[in-house]
């Protein structure tokens, strides 16, 4: 059995059982990509494009299951990157990228632009620097703006701010879209998808040995895209070139009547431990609040705590008083993998036929497809022959976002496909029809968790309490045990 076939077939998904055998020369993938985030999942779908035989591995039961379904949602620009930093670079050309991939694919991104909000004179005089910067990186468009103007764009700002930095370009965007499309992409175009698949030990060598719980992995090549533990899977290759520190951030998620009272991203000026706490509207017609910046020692601490939830409500209150009259929708946390480095920590081992994708943090969602290509560029300079581009296999995914049609208001599709037309979760007005295509998709949700990120079921102010049971109903009838996580 070959591990994949060349000719340009779908790939294969599991979640559970033994691997497909690799042991006979010649049936070893030609890459496995460790991790299946955004960053992985884009890198798989890259690697799709050449006639490889391409396996990507995730530890959990779903893609985009760790840092990349927890974030502030943001498609940036990079004006506020380090000039000339690897990740200035890639952020820049990410944006271009994930813009015209977004169209192209489907997922939801409305430019609506920020506001970079200055409370005293420190953070005041910091803008024209910040702007100074931005030109640096190539984004010419920023512009400043006096506490009048300020006050006419964003009437509900709270009392004191100062001034502003406008950043045309800063967009809101649906990150679990983002991360199924470049997976659902990557299969069809036929990479292997192993999910429950942890790495638990590797032994280097030709073909490597990758040793996880549902067999061995064989491969010439290896990606590690592996995020909060990108440091620990280096060492079983025998590197240890930075240290992940994981950096918590708790949001919280107000409902959809609080979406008036803002109309841009209002950033904070940046701080030491990163941008700091914002309000932004969310694809999903929502308002997010947050995030904290906790560094920890846990890599696996993505709960909520009252002290987090409290500082973000007193920061809410300053900048958009008239939020915190508003219901919250849910609360939650992410951990960012920051290092001791300031830059992204991408590297080639040609001596091990192995490169790393550490140290991305809060823009890795803007930057991936850039890193993809970046990455495939290392795995060439690693030796890798890739062989001629050839076309991946089309993508349109179903639409999550509040600003386009969704498939409850339109009567076409609904007379075409009654199902359509049968709501089941009221408060995000999701229908049967969704929710059955998800269950059938390329890339199934694993979880009851994993099918509210493909449709938004569960995720309204009752987070599930009247449509919990008709939406878990459906999900067994799919054939799926149901899991809560």
């Amino acid at each position: 059995m070959t591990a994949q076939r060349r000719a340009g077939g779908p790939g294969r998904v599991t979640r559970a059982g033994a691997l497909p055998d690799t042991s006979a020369p010649g049936t070893e993938y030609d890459v496995v990509v460790v991790g299946a985030g955004v960053v992985g999942c884009a890198v798989a779908r890259e690697l799709a494009r050449r006639p490889l035989r391409v396996a990507l591995v995730e530890a959990s039961g779903d893609v985009g299951e760790g840092t990349s379904k927890a974030n502030t949602a943001i498609l940036h620009t990079g004006f506020d990157a380090e000039p000339g930093s690897l990740e200035a670079r890639l952020v820049r050309d990410g944006q271009r990228l994930l813009i015209a991939y977004a169209r192209e694919a489907g997922i939801p991104v409305e430019p609506v632009g920020a506001l970079l909000v200055a409370w005293d004179e420190e953070q005041s005089a910091a803008l024209p620097r910040l702007a100074e910067k931005a030109v640096r990186n190539g984004h010419r468009a920023t512009r400043l703006m006096d506490g009048a103007e300020l006050r006419v764009r964003e009437p509900h700002l709270g009392p004191g701010a100062l001034g502003a930095l406008e950043v045309p370009g800063e967009s809101i965007i649906c990150p679990w879209t983002t991360t199924l499309a470049y997976a659902t992409q990557a299969v069809r175009s036929g990479v292997d998808l192993h999910l429950n698949c942890r790495v638990e030990k590797a032994d280097p060598g030709t073909p490597h040995r990758l040793v996880t719980p549902r067999g061995v992995v064989r491969a010439r090549y290896v990606v590690n895209a592996c995020g909060l533990y990108a440091d620990r899977f280096d060492a079983l290759f025998g590197r240890r070139d930075f240290t992940v520190a994981p950096r918590r951030g708790q949001l919280i998620v107000f409902d959809s009547f609080a979406r008036a009272l803002i109309r841009h991203i209002l950033l904070p000026v940046p701080g030491a431990l990163g941008k700091g706490v914002l309000v932004a509207p969310t694809v999903y017609g929502k308002v997010l609040l947050g995030p904290t910046a906790e560094n920890l020692d846990d890599r696996t601490a993505t709960r909520t705590t009252a002290e987090g939830l409290a500082a973000l409500r007193a920061q809410g209150r300053r900048i958009l008083p008239a939020l915190l009259d508003e219901e919250v929708t849910a609360v939650y946390a992410g951990l960012r993998a920051a290092t001791e480095y300031d830059d992204y920590r991408c590297a080639a081992h040609p001596e091990s036929r192995y490169v790393t994708a550490g140290g991305i943090r809060s823009t890795g969602l803007t930057a991936s497809l850039a890193i993809a290509a970046h990455m495939v560029e290392l795995l060439a300079e690693c030796g890798l022959a890739l062989g001629a581009e050839r076309p991946l296999a089309p993508v349109r995914m179903p639409n999550l976002g509040e600003a386009f049609p969704r498939p409850y208001r339109d009567a076409e599709l609904i007379a075409r496909d009654p199902e359509f037309g049968a709501v089941v979760c009221h408060c995000e007005r999701v229908t049967r029809g969704e929710i059955r295509d998800a269950l059938a998709a390329t890339v199934p949700p694993g979880t009851l968790d994993g099918l509210r990120r493909r449709t938004r079921a569960r995720g309204g102010r009752c987070q599930g309490f009247s449509c919990g049971a008709a939406v878990r109903s459906m999900f067994e009838e799919a054939g799926r045990p149901w899991s809560q996580g």
